[in-house]
């Protein structure tokens, strides 16, 4: 099978920008967790099980992965119920399942990379069609089955994700621009009305929590303690300057020792970059993450089909989406929700999920079509 690939497309350069920020991701969460050696050595399996799994997916023809698409799309759905009836609680929030041998798993993480599958299969197949009504009808409800089921958990970060996934890969899959003007059309004034009714919560489907959220975003100064672990958040990214403080300090006004956030090793990760690596530790981290999603591009633009391409573009919007809503969360752009930072936040699920649609993305570049470049 795979002796007819040309290995001098073999996008080596993704694979090294991966385990970079694997290395540094470990590292920090070593120091975020005070050398808890229990979660360093599963994130460190996480990652030397994550390669291999690169390494063989990487060789497998993508055609066979989604072609899989539909037996792939009934197992995210099963997840996500199982998760809703027999899942594991973490406070107001059930989001995982406990498996024999595996142990705990959150599978709306694989199901972000199930969805990027199936929609290529979906719109690959219906590539002609794509503008019609029935397809775009068909193509939400499929979509939506897994938003709601994600949403409530309640996750409504990793909800949206999807729902970046999903837009991007249709409008690449060639979504017509009348469509998007129609959509923006009635978007924009909803987005307006949800902003004016969340400020009198007035929005049946958001949590108490999720309110207080958006409500301190809008108005910092008099929610103040539901903003407090942002604002604790940008004063240890700025307490770190330009070189930072270093891994591993052990100073009481440290993040991680003086009790000021909560999972610093996940969703404030990069709290602890800022503070212990600095500028140019959080800006190497950027750069990074901006040239991984980049060669995912890349690879897009030089895939042989409909179907690569749309594989890539999805990965590509998991990656970047995700990325700047942690990091943004983190600097307080954007309202706190509760999204890892890709290849770096400590978390077994999230980091498998990840190089699985990087193992498949390889096998299409390693597919480029000939005429490119």
């Amino acid at each position: 099978m795979f002796l007819n690939y040309s290995f001098k497309n073999y996008n080596y350069r993704l694979f090294l920008y991966v385990l970079l920020l694997n290395i540094t991701g470990v590292l920090v969460i070593r120091s975020a967790t005070n050398q808890d050696s229990s979660m360093v050595g599963k994130q460190i399996m996480g990652v030397i099980i994550g390669t291999l799994l690169v390494l063989v997916l990487s060789l497998i023809d993508y055609h066979r992965i989604v072609a899989l698409a539909p037996v792939i799309y009934m197992f995210c759905i099963m997840g996500l119920f199982a998760v809703l009836m027999f899942g594991v609680s973490r406070g107001i929030a059930t989001r995982w399942l406990v498996l024999p041998v595996i142990g705990q798993v959150q599978p709306s993480e694989f199901v972000k990379v199930g969805l990027i599958i199936f929609f290529s299969w979906f719109f690959n197949k219906n590539q002609e069609k794509i503008n019609q009504v029935t397809i775009l009808a068909l193509s939400g409800a499929l979509f939506l089955a897994v938003f709601l089921l994600i949403f409530m958990q309640p996750n409504l970060s990793t909800s949206l994700v999807t729902m970046v996934i999903f837009l991007c890969m249709i409008y690449v899959a060639g979504l017509s621009y009348r469509w998007i003007a129609g959509a923006l059309a009635v978007l924009i004034p909803c987005g307006a009305l949800f902003v004016y009714l969340v400020q009198y919560n007035m929005v049946p489907f958001l949590k108490d929590y999720q309110v207080r959220r958006i409500r301190a975003f809008i108005d910092p100064a008099n929610y103040a303690e539901a903003n407090l672990q942002q604002s604790n958040s940008i004063m240890a990214i700025g307490s770190g300057m330009l070189q930072g403080k270093g891994l591993n300090n052990n100073t009481l006004a440290s993040v991680k020792n003086g009790n000021f956030l909560a999972e610093e090793q996940t969703d404030f990760i990069f709290a602890v970059i800022g503070e212990e690596l600095g500028f140019i530790g959080g800006v190497l981290v950027i750069a990074l993450i901006a040239l991984v999603v980049y060669e995912c591009l890349l690879m897009a633009a030089r895939a042989r089909d409909m179907a690569g391409k749309l594989l890539c573009v999805g990965l590509a919007s998991l990656l970047a989406f995700q990325s700047f809503s942690n990091i943004a969360v983190a600097t307080g752009i954007v309202p706190n929700t509760g999204l890892p930072l890709p290849f770096i936040s400590y978390g077994v699920s999230s980091l498998m999920s990840t190089y699985l649609g990087i193992g498949i993305v390889m096998n299409v570049g390693l597919q480029r079509r000939i005429s490119n470049y």
